[in-house]
């Protein structure tokens, strides 16, 4: 029986792209279409993993899945990151100077902007997934109304690409976490990333101090993010991202910040997408 796996969006979404690259291009997928619908498919077994967007190298992290994690008990037990690429797509025979509206997802929009300064009559119009609206275009068979989509969305979907990479930053990359309810056990040889979640004392030093111990152990911070504790005011959680190339380094690092910290948990020790 294979695998079936949680996304955000519909098939030809970018977590659909991550989805058949991570785990194969035969890999069963549960569409859904917010991340708490996708939690709650993990929470009520309906599907055995997920995947979720956690940040952009443009627009930074997306800080609800951090909450979203932790709250629901969560582990990550991998990464992948995945070079974005926006495509203008409209129905076959549509050419560009047919296009009077881009429907799309609001970052994608954004993130095309510059492109869209060259064709000032075309409306911008935002829209809740980028593939979905892809796939309206071909079910209504709608005219005059292109999408702005992964290239997967245009081969799923019969669609014509008009403009290929027309992202304003052409070095646009979104890391994913693969996330389970239960943890899956790697060989510590193969674990050379662990993502963190801590609460310090709120006083002086508090936070320069852990960071030391974390160097001391020749772990490299590749990520922090404070979020607010909540029902405890001024009280921040850490959510840290942490490389390194020896699982002993870690293991010390665990053990002092355990003592270290008022509130202490590995959210996932897996390995480092990036190598």
């Amino acid at each position: 029986m294979s695998l079936k796996i949680a996304i955000q969006g519909i098939k030809g979404s970018n977590h659909h792209q991550v989805a058949k690259t991570y785990f194969g291009d035969a890999v069963a997928v549960e569409e859904c279409m917010s991340f708490d619908s996708l939690v709650d498919s993990l929470l009520t077994k309906e599907s055995d993993q997920g995947i979720m967007a956690i940040e952009n190298s443009i627009a930074g992290s997306i800080i609800p899945n951090y909450a979203l994690v932790y709250n629901n008990n969560l582990h990550i037990v991998g990464e992948y990151y995945l070079n974005i690429h926006h495509n203008l797509m409209v129905l076959k025979g549509q050419k560009i100077e047919d296009i009077k509206e881009v429907h799309s997802h609001p970052m994608a929009l954004l993130q095309c902007k510059k492109f869209f300064k060259q064709y000032p009559s075309i409306k911008l119009v935002e829209d809740i997934d980028t593939a979905e609206t892809a796939k309206r275009i071909q079910d209504n068979q709608l005219k005059n109304i292109a999408a702005i989509a992964p290239k997967v969305a245009a081969d799923l979907y019969d669609l014509e690409i008009v403009s290929d990479d027309i992202q304003t930053i052409k070095n646009n990359s979104t890391r994913f976490i693969i996330v389970k309810t239960k943890n899956k056990a790697l060989p510590e040889i193969e674990i050379n990333k662990a993502s963190l979640r801590f609460v310090l004392d709120h006083k002086r030093g508090s936070l320069a101090t852990v960071l030391n111990v974390m160097s001391d152990c020749n772990l490299n911070l590749t990520k922090i993010q404070s979020l607010p504790v909540i029902e405890q005011p001024w009280k921040y959680a850490f959510f840290v991202d942490v490389t390194f190339d020896v699982y002993e380094n870690f293991a010390k690092a665990k053990a002092l910040l355990e003592i270290m910290a008022e509130e202490f948990r590995i959210l996932g020790a897996y390995k480092n997408g990036r190598l």
